[in-house]
């Protein structure tokens, strides 16, 4: 899958909106990519762990993926590499493995994401690698919608790289206009107005 087949599924599945969003960074934006509606599909989800697992130039022992974007997306790396899957949460503030997950010193992990904006996720989980003694080998997502470099000390390797700006919450002008910012996932559908990129024709909804 090249990057224009994956923007166009996103596109077909209504997964490139349009609104005001608040990120989890804590930046806002004016654009979002729900790879969850993607990775419902059984068959998608598994056509994109493929092709992210074929991007690694050496087998990993592990997967390693943040909660809870990269769950999905991380287990089906893990089931394309034939290895194991172990997902990070956040506890008071910090990365950690529950659920009776553990590393062991000398391992080597590949860190699965399903967006990355900041990078900000993927790096603690690194971190933790780090702490473990376990080697980080790159870093994989579905999507890169970063502005500029990533701070990863391994490569990042993206089936899509987009470029969609942010806004810190202090210079939004979505804000300044008075649109209510949206938390992805907060409510139980997207709004009507929240339409794919190129579903817009002259300002309306194409049929």
């Amino acid at each position: 899958m090249n990057s224009e087949e994956l923007r166009k599924l996103f596109i077909d599945r209504g997964a490139l909106l349009n609104g005001h969003f608040l990120l989890s960074s804590g930046l806002h934006s004016d654009q979002y990519l729900q790879c969850a509606l993607l990775l419902s599909d059984p068959q998608i989800a598994e056509k994109l762990g493929k092709a992210l697992a074929e991007r690694l130039k050496e087998k990993p022992d592990l997967v390693l993926s943040p909660a809870i974007g990269g769950i999905v997306i991380g287990q089906e790396v893990a089931k394309a590499l034939g290895i194991r899957h172990f997902f990070a949460e956040r506890e008071n503030g910090k990365m950690v493995l529950r659920r009776g997950f553990s590393l062991s010193q000398g391992q080597k992990c590949v860190v699965v994401e399903d967006v990355v904006t900041t990078g900000g996720s993927s790096k603690e989980v690194i971190d933790m690698a780090d702490s473990k003694g376990v080697q980080t080998l790159s870093v994989l997502s579905i999507a890169d919608r970063g502005s500029g470099p990533h701070q990863f000390r391994v490569p990042l390797e993206s089936l899509l790289k987009i470029k969609i700006e942010t806004f810190n919450p202090a210079n939004c002008p979505l804000c300044r206009e008075g649109t209510p910012a949206v938390k992805p996932g907060s409510r139980p559908s997207i709004d009507k107005e929240a339409l794919p990129l190129d579903s817009l024709e002259n300002g309306r909804p194409t049929p």
